[in-house]
């Protein structure tokens, strides 16, 4: 890829040229203008000659492909970071080898230090069972350790941890040798999180928005909130992003509001919304997610933390605030409270005032019929992560072992809510599976259950335009003349269009259709290569070759 300037000035007119440009202003396009911040034109490789003589810098793509930037519509970036810079357990392969590394990481901190990690997961080890508190006593060297399963709603935590927390034996959720949930994690999570110093944080979130930006994503929903991190880490974040040399941040803070003062607190914070992590239950690994009937490996229906009342309060109050509001949902009986709520609130404020908030529901993995329309109804957009069905779902994956397999078969149901006209935004849930964008809409594309898949193309859009649009923003995501000039440059194959439905797949293939093409995910081709990634028309990221 070559570049030559013109001149120089402090708002840069681009001319990029001789690649692909993924564009529905022009199926064809390999040539792109960008000029303050946002793209001016799109066209043709002949055309753009009109254009070469009065720009500042003129891109040779030599055969790229431009798209729009990603979004992750879910990540939690300080965790990110220090997953990325520190104790990360997602690859272990045994809880042997997950011991063998807490040694060794913890081996390297001063003694009487706390430290951190992640990832564990005890259903893919051929032990089964999660490290004892005595097994954590020992590799830790008797320092303070705090280890987050993979979902991030339990955790195993040593003695040495537990003796900074007083009281944190009659919290909710605690259990003297089991992974600690609810309450008693919400504890132990402060006292760890409160040993990283503001540079340790800095740093974790520079890594995770340096590593978000080579993978070709443009902007991130961070989820925070109360019980997740603090308010100095999410005012922190939001200001290191607007330093312009890093993806763009949007901010949503997880606490309920019950009144307008509450909402202009969420909002002086600098969030989007009082959404994200809201809490209406926990998650299925854990046992925690909320059923209507009980678990298949479990004598209980998990954990119910706000009920459609509290729901239908804090959409009120929001609404009436101009506030997006949101909730962490993810089994059947959670699903049905955020639904029940909702449609109380807008019972009491109208129908389009509800759907013109465009609130949202993240996870939303349990769906039925009823609540799918439900969410149609109301314009709710569902905040999905397709690497869970890949980690997963399957006959024989972890969703199977906690609900059995005819359940586990209806989870993430993409399709049907792309059919019933459900706005889908894409993320990662980073760090609880990776940002891997691409490899998002692979896993989208490819669902371990064939009739909830949808084409690579629909997946794409609702990772790119999907998550600009659960903030709002209708006019981004896209490259089109007047769009934030958000976008990356892609090593990669030949372009494709891939769709479940062969008919549809040969239809868009045909030049009739317009339809431009994407890189072939199918499962086991490389993915592409980001080159470079540019946010508002600054460059945050290129690939060293």
């Amino acid at each position: 890829m070559t570049e030559s300037t013109a001149r120089d000035g402090e708002h840069r007119t681009t001319l990029l040229r001789g690649g692909e440009v993924h564009s529905p202003a022009d199926p064809f396009a390999t040539a792109m203008v960008v000029e303050r911040g946002h793209i001016a034109w799109v066209g043709s490789e002949g055309a753009a000659d009109a254009f070469a003589d009065g720009v500042d810098e003129i891109i040779d793509l030599e055969g790229a492909l431009v798209t729009p930037a990603f979004t992750d519509a879910h990540v939690h970036t300080t965790s990110t970071g220090l997953a990325l810079t520190g104790l990360d357990l997602t690859r272990a392969r045994s809880l042997a080898e997950a011991l063998v590394l807490v040694r060794k990481h913890s081996a390297g901190h001063p003694a009487g230090a706390v430290v951190i990690g992640h990832g564990w997961d005890a259903a893919r080890w051929p032990e089964r069972r999660h490290p004892s508190r005595a097994e954590l006593d020992e590799a830790s060297g008797a320092r303070p350790l705090y280890l987050t399963r993979i979902d991030v709603h339990s955790a195993v935590v040593t003695t040495a941890l537990l003796d900074l927390v007083p009281g944190v034996a009659e919290l909710t959720g605690y259990r003297p040798d089991a992974p600690l949930t609810g309450a008693a994690h919400h504890a132990v999570r402060r006292a760890a999180h409160a040993a990283i110093t503001p540079a340790q944080r800095e740093a974790a979130q520079r890594a995770a928005l340096e590593h978000a930006a080579s993978l070709g994503i443009g902007t991130v929903h961070e989820c925070a909130g109360p019980d997740i991190s603090d308010e100095d880490d999410f005012t922190a974040l939001l200001a290191l992003a607007r330093s312009g040399s890093t993806p763009r941040v949007v901010g949503y803070w997880a606490e309920a509001v019950t009144d307008a003062k509450d909402a202009r607190r969420v909002r002086e914070l600098g969030a989007a919304g009082a959404a994200g992590d809201l809490f209406v239950d926990g998650s299925l690994g854990s046992h925690t997610a909320c059923l209507h009937a009980p678990y298949a490996d479990a004598a209980h229906t998990g954990a119910a933390h706000l009920d459609a009342a509290a729901i239908a309060a804090h959409v009120t109050v929001c609404t009436e605030a101009g506030l997006q509001a949101g909730f962490h949902a993810i089994g059947d009986a959670a699903l049905t409270a955020v639904v029940e709520g909702v449609r109380a609130a807008a019972q009491t404020l109208g129908l389009a005032r509800v759907r013109a908030a465009r609130h949202r529901v993240e996870h939303a993995e349990m769906l039925t019929p009823e609540t799918i329309a439900a969410f149609a109804e109301f314009a709710l957009t569902a905040s999905v992560q397709p690497a869970f069905d890949e980690a997963w779902g399957g006959e024989e994956g972890m969703y199977a072992q906690r609900l059995g397999a005819e359940r586990a078969r209806t989870l993430n149901p993409y399709a049907a809510l792309l059919r019933a006209g459900v706005p889908l935004a894409l993320g990662s849930d980073s760090p609880v599976t990776p940002l891997d964008p691409w490899g998002t809409v692979r896993a989208a594309a490819f669902h371990r259950t064939p009739e909830h898949r949808i084409s690579v193309r629909a997946a794409f859009t609702a990772h790119t335009r999907g998550g600009w649009r659960a903030t709002g923003r209708d006019d981004a995501g896209v490259l089109v003349p007047g769009a934030p000039a958000d976008y990356a440059l892609w090593r990669t194959g030949e372009l494709v269009v891939q769709a479940p439905d062969d008919r549809v797949a040969r239809w868009s293939t045909d030049p009739r259709s317009g339809t431009p093409g994407l890189p072939d995910l199918t499962p086991g081709n490389e993915l592409p290569l980001c080159l470079r990634t540019v946010v508002s028309g600054q460059t945050i990221w290129t690939h060293q070759m």
